[in-house]
């Protein structure tokens, strides 16, 4: 079995492969730990799901939060005796990247291309709906070009609350009308359709730029919420960063 991390600004989401098949998934917040911490958490996790350490021959993790990094290699090597690869550039990705500073590319959107490309071919944008708002696209000939970064819609919300005091907490549910009947009502329309609007808009001009359209996924925590009200959404994958480290950990595993 595979031992995956997906570590974000806000959640690390922790999952097992048995195979190809996804078998269990956590989403966890993202902290600063102790390697101790980490271990003990993993081990607790799988024992829940009725899951031995000796039945996790693999591990690799993707991150975008660098300070994070070692707690989790660090953790995973003491209580799982494995080595957990990190996930960049450097790897053997089957990716072309035409950025203009390719080491730049975070782990999150190398992932989700990777897999996108070899889930749902090309050419492709995939859309990733979480702390922040990332598109990613690949072209015609599976070169990954670039794309799009935006705040989130959490991080617009706490921006919004934090500015505003007197403006309610809210749940992010879409209300039925565009015109909000009252303040929660009219911040929910805006973040919420407002996202969409925005994601719609962006995707609109990728379009034009690639010469005419091609399959948008869209993935992350907020991806079936976004994806209901949106015009351009073909699919919506939202462990589709996971499966990017399985096909990663199989392309580069210790030992090959």
């Amino acid at each position: 079995m595979l031992l995956v991390f997906d570590i974000g600004n806000t959640n690390t989401v922790m999952g097992i492969y048995k195979g190809e098949e996804l078998i269990n998934k956590w989403r966890l917040t993202s902290k600063k730990q102790t390697s101790d911490e980490v271990g003990f958490m993993v081990l607790g996790l799988l024992a829940a799901s009725g899951i031995s350490k000796g039945d996790i021959d693999g591990a690799i993790f993707g991150s975008v939060v660098p300070s994070l990094d070692e707690m989790f290699r660090e953790g995973v090597r003491k209580y799982l005796g494995l080595e957990c690869i990190r996930v960049s550039t450097k790897l053997d990705t089957g990716l072309e990247i035409k950025m203009k500073n390719p080491t730049g590319l975070g782990a999150d959107r190398l992932l989700n291309a990777v897999a996108g490309i070899e889930k749902y071919g090309k050419p492709l944008i995939v859309v990733d709906l979480g702390t922040t708002i990332t598109l990613d696209v690949v072209s015609r000939e599976g070169a990954y070009l670039g794309g799009v970064i935006a705040p989130g819609m959490e991080i617009g919300m706490e921006s919004l609350f934090s500015r505003a005091a007197k403006l309610p907490q809210i749940e992010l549910v879409a209300p039925e009308n565009y015109i909000g009947g009252n303040t929660v009502e009219a911040i929910q329309s805006g973040i919420i359709y407002g996202t969409a609007g925005m994601v719609d808009r962006m995707i609109k001009g990728i379009f034009k730029e690639l010469g005419g359209p091609c399959r948008v996924v869209v993935t992350g925590g907020h991806a079936p919420i976004i994806a209901k009200y949106s015009n351009r959404v073909d699919t919506v994958d939202q462990w589709l960063t996971l499966d990017g480290l399985r096909i990663l950990y199989e392309r580069n595993r210790l030992g090959k």
